[in-house]
């Protein structure tokens, strides 16, 4: 095992402040990089002035070190870098930032988080035999926060997955007739594009496709890039003009090995083992992941919800709770192949934040979610 560099014998308040501006920039690159991380850089001369700034903006593209450098011309040269994620040491699309780091003269490098995608890390050692001063774990915890679908996926072989749902305060997501328009208010539905934005794809299943014909794409957020847009449908039940099939964004259609699609011609379909009842959690999840997919936000209904808490596979959930009271209807998480008070899933609630009338609460799993069998999505 590698043993982390003693940072907070090097770094001081100017450290500090360097790189959590280096966290904010990383920020900028949610939702544009996949299935690379977000990481942002800074770089300060030996007074601690920034003279570069930079994030990575795109797939493919410049990572945040190659901005930074640029922005920062000759003064990089004995200078400090600062960044959230171990320089990479590999040539894919673009070079490795390590040796761009070398060359441009910087002699400290400071990194938050260590790559733990084994293709691209070495860079610190790399680093280190040029002689430059390397630490690691400056504001660690900050940044792996801000990186966390990325390193989620890296390290689970697996697309991250958020769940999310609105629901009254007394937990129901739509009335007993099936209205759910609108449970939340104006500020949690914009605040719900803001996380489809950040997502590489939108899950749904067929219940929800039926009951709703919902869209899924971005709207309200400048530059976003739309996600893939997925609906589970074992019996490819979804029909030609369901508003999900538009060209506002991707869609992607699983089904059954055995489902009849030729009503979808043109649309992309992935097949996915069933065993009857429903479509494989676990076989989706390796399907998008083969794709490029390295996060999710699950929309779809209690049954999609039970399923992936089932399979172990929510790694963040996000309710909104309005000010609201029906008395019936269906709860927000149905058969999650919970029996009893012994198996619940225990969450931590990391965050409550007030959106106009309702409530956004944010919570992890307090331990992993561990299946007792594959798990499959029962249909309606």
């Amino acid at each position: 095992m590698r043993q982390e560099d003693p940072v907070a014998t090097h770094a001081d308040a100017n450290d500090a402040r360097a790189m959590r501006r280096a966290i904010e920039l990383a920020a900028r690159g949610l939702g544009f990089t996949s299935p690379n991380p977000a990481v942002g850089c800074v770089i300060a001369d030996a007074s601690g002035r920034i003279v570069g700034e930079g994030w990575h903006e795109r797939a493919g593209g410049p990572h945040a070190e190659v901005h930074a450098l640029r922005a920062a011309g000759d003064a990089a040269r004995g200078a400090t870098a600062y960044v959230t994620l171990e320089p990479c040491n590999h040539t894919g699309r673009t070079g490795p930032c390590a040796r761009a780091l070398v060359e441009a003269g910087i002699t400290r490098v400071l990194y938050a988080v260590p790559d733990p995608n084994p293709q691209a890390s070495g860079g610190a050692a790399t680093l280190r035999d040029a002689g430059i001063e390397v630490g690691e774990g400056l504001l660690r915890a900050e940044a792996e926060a801000g990186n966390e679908p990325w390193l989620t996926s890296v390290r689970l072989g697996r697309p991250y997955v958020l769940w999310k749902y609105a629901a009254t305060l007394d937990g129901r997501v739509a009335a007993a007739d099936g209205t759910s328009r609108w449970i939340s208010g104006p500020e949690s539905r914009a605040d719900v594009h803001r996380l489809r934005a950040e997502a590489d794809a939108v899950v749904v299943g067929s219940g929800t496709l039926r009951a709703d014909d919902p869209h899924l794409a971005v709207r309200g957020v400048e530059g976003a890039r739309q996600p893939l847009r997925v609906v589970l449908d074992t019996r490819a039940t979804v029909r030609p003009g369901a508003r999900i099939l538009d060209d506002a964004a991707p869609t992607l259609v699983a089904v059954a090995e055995d489902a009849d699609t030729r009503h979808l011609a043109g649309v992309e379909v992935a097949r996915l083992p069933h065993d009857g009842h429903g479509l494989s959690v676990d076989a989706l999840l390796a399907e998008l992941f083969a794709r490029g997919v390295r996060s999710v936000l699950v929309e779809g209904g209690p049954t999609l919800a039970g399923a992936f808490v089932a399979a172990g596979a929510v790694d963040k959930i996000v309710g909104y709770l309005a000010p609201v009271l029906l008395g019936a209807g269906p709860n927000a998480l149905a058969d999650a192949g919970i029996t009893t008070l012994t198996q619940a899933l225990r969450l931590e609630i990391t965050e409550v934040l007030r959106l106009g009338p309702d409530l956004r609460v944010t919570a992890v799993p307090a331990v992993a979610a561990v299946p007792a069998a594959p798990t499959v999505l029962k249909e309606h």
